[in-house]
């Protein structure tokens, strides 16, 4: 009994080598790198983004507790005035 019919086969998970293909693996890997390069970008602007809305977030708490502030002086105020009529 042969195997020889086997033989010429690779084994599983095994590329044969093309030499035309060459040119196609050194474009995959520039192509893998760009967008390598364009996801760390995303993902700078996106921590810069982020850090904004942070910035931001903080700013509206401030003003919302300056406006709760303001409220009640002039709630306050409003009492003292309705006082005095």
């Amino acid at each position: 009994m042969s195997y020889s019919a086997f033989d010429d086969s690779p084994g599983w998970g095994v590329l044969e080598a093309d030499p035309s293909s060459s040119g196609d693996i050194i474009q995959d890997a520039i192509r893998k790198d760009q967008l390598v390069k364009e996801i760390v970008s995303a993902q700078e602007n996106l921590r810069a983004l982020l850090e904004r809305v942070k910035g931001v977030q903080g700013d509206v708490d401030k003003i919302s507790s300056e406006n709760e502030t303001l409220q009640m002086y002039i709630d306050n105020l409003t009492m003292q005035m309705a006082k005095r009529r």
